[in-house]
C-alpha cells in the first residue's frame, strides 16, 4: 500500500498533497468523541458523498438499459396503433419486419435524409435549432412550438403500404397529450388512435386510453369533400343516421376540455401546418 502511495505521489504531487491533508483530517475526526458535532457532521457528509457516487455509478451503468426500454415501449405503442400487437408478439422482430421509419419535412411534405433511428421529435421540438414557434392564431393544439422535421412510420406488407402512422400532440385539460394516429394507405381513413402519454383526469379525460373509445375511431374519415379537416369529437353520442357521421367520434363523457383538446390536435396535425402536405403527396403517388 505504501509503495502504491509513493508511486502516486511521484506522478501527481498535487493529488498526493490533497490525500495527505485528507488523512490528517480523517485521523483528527476519528479521534473525536462520538458525541462531537464535528464528527457527526463529517460522518454524515462522508455517507452522503458515498451514496451520491453509488447513485451516479448506477445511473451510468443502467442508462443503456433505460434507453433500450424506452425505445421498446415506443415500438410497442406504434405496433399497438398499427393493429400488430398481440400478447405474444416479439416487439423488436415485428417492428423490424413491418415498420419503416421516415423523416418528413413538415413544410414541404417531402422525405428528408437523416439518422432516423437516433432522431427524437419531442426533443427536437424543444431545440431552437430544430424547431419553430407556432403563431398564436395557428396554434390550435396549444403546443407553442413544433419540430421542423417529423418522424413518421409506414406499415408495410412486403413492398405494399398498408397504413401510415403519424405522431400527434396537443393540450387537453391538464396535460399535453402525445400519441399516434394510424391512417389507412389512402391517407384519409382512420385505422386507430393511441394517446399513450397523457395526464388527464382518470375516469374522465383519461378515458382516451380506453380500448372501447379508441375502437370508435376505426373507419372514420379525416377530410371533407373540399379537403378540409372534418374529423371531430361531438358532445354525447354520434347519430349514425346523419350523413356526416363518418366524420364524428363520440366525445368523452364529463370531459369537455379533453374532448376539445383531442379535436384540436386532430385539426392541427391533419391540417396544412401539420401532415396535410405529406398526406397529399402520399395520395398523389398512390
Amino acid at each position: 500500500m505504501l509503495n502504491a502511495e509513493k508511486k502516486t505521489c511521484k506522478y501527481n504531487e498535487q493529488l498526493c498533497k490533497y490525500y495527505e491533508q485528507f488523512k490528517v483530517y480523517r485521523d483528527k475526526v476519528l479521534a473525536l468523541s462520538n458525541d462531537s458535532l464535528e464528527k457527526t457532521v463529517a460522518v454524515a457528509l462522508a455517507l452522503c458523498l458515498v451514496c451520491a457516487v453509488l447513485v451516479s455509478l448506477a445511473t451510468v451503468a443502467l442508462r443503456p438499459l433505460q434507453s433500450y426500454n424506452k425505445a421498446l415501449d415506443m415500438k410497442k405503442n406504434i405496433l399497438d396503433v398499427a393493429g400488430l400487437l398481440q400478447e405474444d408478439t416479439d416487439i423488436d422482430a415485428a417492428f423490424k419486419e413491418r415498420i419503416e421509419a421516415k423523416l418528413v419535412d413538415l413544410s414541404t411534405g417531402e422525405y428528408v435524409d437523416g439518422n432516423v433511428d437516433e432522431y427524437d421529435q419531442r426533443k427536437a421540438a424543444k431545440d431552437p435549432a430544430q424547431n419553430e414557434l407556432i403563431p398564436v392564431d395557428k396554434d390550435i393544439a396549444s403546443i407553442r412550438m413544433k419540430a421542423k422535421v417529423a418522424k413518421v412510420f409506414l406499415v408495410k406488407n412486403g413492398d405494399q403500404l398498408q397504413s401510415i402512422i403519424l405522431p400527434v400532440n396537443g393540450y387537453g385539460l391538464w396535460s399535453t397529450m402525445y400519441g399516434f394516429m394510424a391512417l389507412e394507405a389512402d391517407g384519409r381513413t382512420v385505422q386507430s388512435i393511441n394517446l399513450y402519454d397523457q395526464g388527464e383526469t382518470p375516469g374522465l379525460g383519461g378515458e382516451v386510453v380506453n380500448p372501447n373509445w379508441r375502437a370508435l375511431w376505426k373507419g372514420k374519415k379525416v377530410y371533407g369533400d373540399n379537403g378540409e379537416v372534418a374529423l371531430t369529437l361531438v358532445k354525447g353520442t354520434v347519430d349514425t343516421s346523419r350523413p356526416d357521421a363518418a366524420y364524428k367520434v363520440d366525445g368523452l363523457a364529463g370531459a369537455t376540455l379533453t374532448s376539445r383538446g383531442v379535436s384540436n390536435l386532430i385539426l392541427y396535425w391533419m391540417g396544412p401546418e401539420g401532415f396535410a402536405p405529406f398526406l397529399n403527396k402520399i395520395k398523389t403517388n398512390g
